[in-house]
């Protein structure tokens, strides 16, 4: 353990002799370690030297001794130091309460399942009437309508008093060239995938600042630091998570609440099915459109399960510490770290060869 003052080094020599000595092979029967233990010392130990005997050490707390047993004396610091309290507060999961959108199919009902699996009340919202995934209380609520998101928070304060994990997930996808993709498509692509995590940031972030803290988990992608061409409005739209939770992590620091984004690479759910597809003027641009969204298709269908990310995202969603940014896959990390490092005229002419040829 860390001591507190100068003192503390010969008092950590005199404990070390204590433990150490026994073990030579012609020193007297292992001691009674029975010590005065405390976790803030002063500059003026009773005892500043180990007796012959090393049996009994006394050290002054406030102008008062402490008797207990090593092994106590050590448990009492530890639990009363700022790391003991993180890993308790990353530990105990029987009362913590989450929330996740987009929870009824792909990551969002995996990562609940993981959350339930980790002791986790777990709340999901999305659109759906019922959702029957036993041990997941599901709420009806679209993202979209601030008013059904403080109708659903307020349910859950109701139940359960408190949120300690957000996690924001739903969204979809729209592809298409930009020049012939409606403006009413991308605005809804925006609305969903950002300003349904603003809506539900709006009604928790109260929450959790009068409680003292809590974790929010915004989903971003790999397609946030890598544009996508003929998917520009998601890639954009996935951008601006990232970029709104690097601000947000800053002005809630202070409250005791931390923020995590995570971006996933290439995933095999029905997020792909489900994208909204869009060919129109793919003769002018020469087929490009459809091939770019075929090679999009392939690389998400042979991707990584949604088990394997239901699992990442609760593991970052309920760890020790959050990382600020967290890229799902080795491989998309490299990716990223490459599109950092690399020119960007060279990085966005890969993109287009892969993409966009």
């Amino acid at each position: 353990w860390r001591m507190r003052t100068a003192s503390s080094y010969m008092d950590s020599i005199c404990l070390l002799r204590c433990i150490l000595s026994p073990m030579a092979p012609d020193g007297p029967a292992p001691p009674d370690l029975s010590i005065f233990f405390c976790t803030q010392y002063t500059q003026n130990p009773a005892v500043r030297q180990w007796p012959q005997e090393r049996t009994v050490t006394e050290v002054r707390k406030s102008s008062q001794l402490v008797h207990c047993n090593f092994a106590a004396g050590l448990i009492e610091y530890l639990k009363n130091s700022k790391k003991m309290k993180a890993i308790s507060m990353a530990s105990t999961t029987e009362a913590r309460v989450a929330v996740i959108t987009g929870g009824s199919s792909g990551i969002g009902l995996h990562a609940a399942r993981a959350l339930r699996g980790r002791g986790l009340k777990v709340y999901e919202l999305s659109r759906r009437a019922e959702n029957a995934e036993p041990g997941v209380m599901h709420l009806q609520a679209d993202v979209t309508d601030e008013a059904q998101v403080d109708a659903a928070v307020a349910e859950i304060l109701r139940r359960e008093g408190r949120i300690d994990i957000l996690i924001n997930n739903a969204g979809f996808g729209i592809s298409g060239a930009i020049e012939f993709t409606p403006a009413q498509e991308a605005r809804r692509q925006f609305d969903v995938n950002f300003f349904g995590m603003v809506n539900m940031n709006r009604a928790v972030l109260p929450v959790m600042r009068q409680q003292g803290g809590g974790r929010i988990v915004n989903m971003s992608s790999v397609a946030a630091p890598i544009a996508i061409p003929f998917q520009a409005y998601y890639s954009a739209s996935k951008a601006a998570v990232r970029t709104y939770s690097l601000a947000l992590a800053s002005e809630v620091r202070p409250f005791g609440i931390e923020v995590c984004v995570i971006m996933p690479g290439d995933i095999a759910t029905g997020f792909t099915a489900a994208r909204r597809k869009s060919c129109d003027g793919d003769d002018v641009y020469h087929g490009r459109i459809a091939r770019s969204v075929a090679v999009m298709e392939h690389d998400e269908q042979t991707g990584m399960t949604a088990e394997f990310a239901g699992q990442f995202v609760a593991r970052r969603a309920t760890q020790k510490r959050a990382k600020l940014i967290c890229t799902m896959g080795h491989k998309y990390a490299l990716f990223v770290f490459l599109m950092r490092i690399l020119p960007i005229g060279l990085t966005t002419r890969i993109v287009g060869r892969i993409y966009a040829s």
